[in-house]
């Protein structure tokens, strides 16, 4: 008999046979965890509700920011596979005149084009060609009844239309600064590949002026890569017409007159092509919504960290109690 015992004790070992406690107890915990959560139900209300007023105070507080955006297209280039292929021919001279041998064709265009919007030369003609340091840097809102920009009284003085000195210095921001300011909170833009557009944003305090400087934008960076262009095809037609009278083969002056041919073309096209690069498919409208700030979600994310952080403090004060 006890032979028997002790098999069924091997084959059963206690460590396998007692479960049954510990889910009790898990249980218990469980129990225990929603009894202390309950019996600070209105500590954990209050500072939900705490935290969210502050949160809505904050998002009242904060200014309304509008977006504009702009869609834009590829402008195609004409002939532009067929100078690719003569300029080919010809190698290093077509290259000495600034003809560009590459098979890119429009897509390097855009690409070179959308690297110019982000340059910081680009945009520091354009805050100084439309005077936007002011407008950019010293306001801090928009009525929206007046339509007209609030100023930050402590750096701008609106009525002298002048800098404020602080200690003895000016503070008017530097160019670098205005270009920084402009990149990161400004512009932005949305290339989709596969539609093989650009969706060009400009976010402001106004929706008017946002409007405004979308399409300055657009205009600004089209004239840019026109003015390039323009300069490039001249000098080309210049090198080229040279090179005509430095050689007395036929077939290479045939060439020549042909490049030469393209390159007005391109000339003209700078002249007549206002969308030079980019052609608007949906051009910019004043907003009728802020996108900035999202108010209810401020107050029901600071909710949501009263509600954690009480919750929180309620386990620490019952641990303290325990000891």
């Amino acid at each position: 008999m006890n032979n028997t015992i002790n098999q069924q004790h091997s084959q059963n070992p206690p460590s396998l046979i007692y479960t049954a406690p510990q889910a009790a107890d898990d249980e218990i915990d469980l129990r225990e965890l929603f009894i202390i959560i309950w019996q600070g139900k209105w500590l954990i209300l209050f500072t939900a509700i705490i935290f969210g007023t502050i949160g809505g105070v904050y998002a009242f507080l904060q200014p309304n920011i509008y977006q504009s955006n702009v869609l834009l297209a590829p402008a195609s280039v004409d002939s532009s596979s067929r100078l690719t292929s003569m300029a080919s021919q010809l190698g290093g001279l077509a290259s000495l005149a600034g003809i560009n041998v590459g098979s890119g064709g429009d897509t390097e265009k855009v690409d070179y084009a959308l690297q110019v919007l982000e340059s910081r030369r680009f945009i520091g003609d354009f805050i100084t060609n439309h005077r936007l340091l002011v407008p950019l840097m010293a306001t801090r809102g928009w009525d929206r009844k007046s339509r007209k920009l609030i100023y930050k009284k402590n750096i701008y003085n609106i009525n002298n239309k002048k800098w404020l000195v602080s200690d003895g210095k000016n503070i008017t921001p530097t160019l670098l600064q205005s270009i920084h300011y402009f990149k990161k909170h400004i512009l932005n833009q949305n290339i989709d590949k596969k539609n093989n557009t650009v969706n060009l944003t400009v976010d402001f305090y106004s929706p008017i002026i946002a409007r405004k400087w979308a399409k300055w934008l657009v205009d600004d960076l089209n004239n840019e890569i026109r003015q390039q262009d323009m300069l490039d095809a001249q000098n080309s037609i210049n090198y080229l017409n040279q090179q005509i009278k430095k050689t007395s083969l036929a077939d290479t002056r045939s060439m020549l007159y042909q490049l030469i041919e393209q390159q007005t073309k391109t000339l003209m096209l700078t002249k007549v092509r206002k969308e030079y690069v980019f052609k608007t498919i949906d051009p910019a409208v004043i907003a009728e919504n802020p996108i900035k700030p999202k108010r209810k979600l401020i107050v029901i994310v600071a909710s949501i960290l009263g509600i954690f952080i009480a919750i929180f403090w309620v386990f620490i004060r019952k641990l303290i109690q325990k000891r």
